[in-house]
């Protein structure tokens, strides 16, 4: 492989720019060619890499020869038959989570993907980020004791009902998969029973806040709560974020502003806080590690596509058991419409909708 791996983007909206930024500026990676249904986005990668090929044809991509790796970052309803595609022109792939929109066609891609011989990375950001990785050396480590009770919490006035992640899913599953799947990093086990309660938020047909516990195969306790709920209007946004992990003997927990992570160590021998950059989704140590693997032939620490589909699947099976259990109804259609004429107007804030800049 050349030294300078040749990539074609699709999707060139939120998550696509966020890829292209961190790709532009690796001088392991070349663009070359960027694709994208909108003319809006297609005006705008034409403006911020004049040298690139900008197509809304996909083939355009997954038929040419010299690009290594096909970038896919559009919904998640085009990326099952694009993976196809990448992986019949012998092209590894990069892409945004989940690998499709609904658990069977997932399963079918990891075996698709696990037969192929092609490296196959997923978004999975949670597993690049520094914090996570140290939290789970001092849990490894015996400080804590034996690990007893894994608690995440991620709350944010994010994506509201169609702001365009419908297959994605509601937020648990969209958002909370991530959660989902650091959880099961944790536990280093595979999830045993549960319980979820929702809520069904300003009247929406689906719950966008939900807690779900339970307990892991070996013993561990969980309880994770996501939602996209959390003061949506209020004069000053904030959020709620953190990781509490407790043993017998010691615990370990994270918070963070989005700017900074902040990790407590409190073990047998070791106390310890430590603050770095949070570095928000960690795309840039992603498309690092996926360089370095593609050049060095075997995976040297980027997220693989089995472990997104274990947290999609329990993502949906504990959103499932949030709507069995009859999440109640608090709010209105109008409070709904309110944030979102709101949201429309803000140009900071917690996972506005993509907009094409002038």
């Amino acid at each position: 492989m050349d030294r300078k791996i040749k990539i074609g983007m699709i999707g060139f909206g939120r998550m696509g720019r966020k890829f292209f930024r961190e790709l532009v500026q690796n001088p392991k990676w070349q663009i070359t060619h960027i694709c994208d249904t909108d003319p809006a986005c297609r005006a705008e990668a034409a403006a911020s890499l004049p040298g690139a090929v900008i197509t809304a044809d996909e083939d355009e991509i997954f038929s040419n020869p010299e690009i290594q790796v096909a970038g896919l970052f559009a919904l998640a309803d085009s990326r099952a038959s694009q993976i196809k595609k990448a992986l019949a022109a012998g092209k590894h792939v990069l892409a945004e989570k989940p690998v499709a929109a609904d658990i069977t066609t997932e399963w079918e891609l990891v075996s698709l993907i696990e037969r192929s011989g092609l490296m196959v990375s997923v978004n999975m950001f949670n597993r690049n980020a520094w914090y996570h990785k140290q939290i789970i050396d001092f849990i490894r480590s015996g400080e804590i004791g034996d690990l007893a009770i894994v608690r995440i919490c991620h709350m944010t006035p994010g994506f509201l009902p169609g702001e365009g992640h419908d297959y994605e899913g509601p937020s648990f599953h969209d958002c909370g998969m991530h959660y989902v799947d650091v959880a099961r990093w944790y536990a280093a086990s595979e999830y045993d029973k549960w319980h979820a309660q929702g809520v069904r938020m300003w009247a929406h047909k689906d719950p966008w806040w939900v807690q779900a516990h339970g307990t892991f195969r070996n013993g561990v306790v969980f309880d994770i709560t996501q939602g996209f709920v959390y003061g949506h209007m209020a004069r000053q946004q904030t959020h709620n974020s953190y990781v509490d992990v407790i043993g017998t003997k010691g615990i370990a927990r994270m918070n963070h502003d989005f700017k900074t992570a902040r990790v407590e160590l409190h073990g047998v021998n070791r106390t310890e806080s430590i603050e770095k950059p949070f570095n928000d989704k960690k795309i840039d140590v992603l498309v690092d590690v996926f360089a370095d693997s593609l050049l060095a032939g075997r995976n040297m620490g980027y997220p693989e596509v089995r472990d997104s589909v274990i947290a999609s699947e329990y993502a949906w099976k504990m959103l499932e058991d949030a709507v069995r259990n009859d999440p109640p109804v608090i709010g209105s259609e109008m409070e709904l419409e309110q944030i979102r004429q709101y949201r429309s107007t803000l140009t900071e804030g917690y996972g506005l909708p993509c907009k094409p800049r002038n």
